[in-house]
């Protein structure tokens, strides 16, 4: 597929590492000539220095025979500009945009083929935010990641020593949880992903993935971690975009107090969030965490613009008695080095945003997609068509199923039913099946094994 990317920073970037890995033709554009360079030095791709919404720019790109084109950019004038003159002057097939105002996204049809000719519009703010969300929803969990409009989740939780996950079979499973069914989807220990099998022993440390009806959640929660005490008081460091989106979202609901450094943001922050505490002053100030009873807090969200503040914030917010702590970082390397120690979940917005995009790119018919492990892993919904002449997968067994090694079914969505990926359950036409990929090189097969025969058209 050839894909053009308008914008090289941190999502443009991230996208471009996932898509070029899987043997598309891509062209980057940006005005920053430096970015384009270190992406050009680490990736097989085309860039562009250029300004994304100009025709002359597009033309240089190559979007008279693009496949897609995502606008990226850090403007979403820019965006919206380059996607209709995508549609109107090169009739490019597929457009998406990152919209970051709330304004644009509150009026749909602005995005219409009247008007700008967005196909899809995705808010890395929002995303964030929702993500986030659940993780403070469900405070035992490291990701918590929704399929098939909600019915099914898939949640990643770390067995620890003591706990009744360690030192049992998962076929044990079932005995603790009598009334739900769930299903381990894989499971990783010291970074190696192993296949879920019976017998397996789960250890101290090993980070656990799996899939149940969303309904099902807690309980399976409260049995895997025994951590059952809710979340009452949530801080927030950093009032910015997603700071205040996700104050907005808590506040009804939780106590909320916001800390946020620049005295003017404070004041509009106060103005627009009724049931919020605005703090101004240094998420940084071990005395003014304290002074706030950072002990008493059961979740601090670091979500400041500066990767070494939130880092600092978390740090010092978890020294200080707070039950939970997770910190925002962009910079991709510094995630995995923080991940797991005192800071309990590290955040790449990129990686978490990226699954909204990777839906559309994918071959098949892939309704979601969720990138796990920074990348290293997917989770995706397909959704199966046919029939046992023309698909490889309906009307057949699970355990019938060519299913590449590292690969597994964990779930099925029938109309609103949610059925557990258990061995001697049969693929039906039009069913959503979750499959769980460790390999991200695997993915391309699970989508093949997805695709209809031509002679089904």
């Amino acid at each position: 597929m050839k894909i053009l990317i308008l914008g090289a920073g941190q999502v443009g970037s991230t996208v471009a590492e996932s898509l070029v890995s899987e043997a598309n033709d891509i062209t980057v554009v940006d005005t920053d000539a430096e970015k384009l360079r270190v992406l050009q030095d680490r990736f097989d791709l085309r860039t562009l220095v250029g300004n994304a919404s100009h025709p002359s720019t597009l033309e240089q790109a190559g979007i008279a025979d693009a496949d897609m084109l995502l606008a990226v950019t850090q403007s979403d004038e820019v965006n919206m500009v380059a996607c209709k003159l995508a549609a109107s002057l090169y009739n490019t097939p597929t457009r998406i945009a990152r919209i970051r105002a709330a304004d644009y996204l509150g009026h749909p049809e602005i995005f219409s083929p009247a008007n700008f000719c967005v196909d899809f519009s995705i808010c890395p703010e929002q995303i964030l935010t929702d993500y986030i969300s659940k993780l403070i929803e469900f405070p035992e969990a490291l990701q918590v990641l929704e399929f098939a409009d909600g019915r099914v989740s898939l949640v990643a939780v770390k067995a620890f020593e003591g706990g009744p996950l360690v030192g049992n079979p998962l076929r044990n499973m079932r005995g603790h949880l009598p009334n739900v069914d769930v299903r381990v989807a894989a499971i990783f220990r010291q970074d190696r992903p192993i296949i879920p099998e019976g017998d397996m022993v789960v250890e101290a440390g090993d980070e656990v993935f799996f899939i149940a009806a969303t309904g099902h959640i807690s309980t399976v929660l409260q049995e895997m971690r025994r951590m059952d005490k809710p979340t009452k008081r949530v801080m927030i460091v950093g009032g910015g975009n997603i700071g205040f989106r996700l104050a907005l979202s808590l506040e009804r609901d939780y106590q909320v107090k916001l800390i946020e450094y620049n005295k003017k943001s404070c004041e509009r922050l106060a103005g627009e969030l009724t049931h919020t505490l605005v703090l101004h002053g240094d998420g940084t100030d071990e005395n003014l965490l304290a002074s706030e009873h950072v002990a008493d807090v059961d979740v601090l969200c670091a979500l400041t613009n500066d990767d070494e503040n939130n880092i600092m914030s978390a740090l010092l917010a978890k020294q200080g008695g707070a039950r939970k702590v997770i910190a925002l970082i962009n910079r991709s390397a510094y995630v995995g080095l923080v991940q797991g120690g005192k800071i309990d979940i590290a955040l790449s917005p990129a990686q978490v945003t990226i699954g909204s995009l990777l839906a559309y790119v994918r071959q098949g018919d892939v309704a979601v997609v969720h990138s796990l492990r920074r990348g290293a892993a997917e989770a995706l919904e397909l959704v199966a068509h046919g029939d046992r002449e023309s698909s490889k997968v309906v009307g057949r067994r699970i355990d019938e199923i060519d299913l590449p090694k590292g690969a597994t079914i964990g779930a099925i969505v029938r109309g609103g039913e949610v059925i557990m990926g258990h061995h001697d359950v049969v693929i039906e036409a039009e069913d959503h099946v979750i499959v769980f990929v460790i390999n991200k090189a695997m993915v391309r097969k699970v989508e093949k094994l997805f695709q209809v025969n031509l002679g089904f058209f």
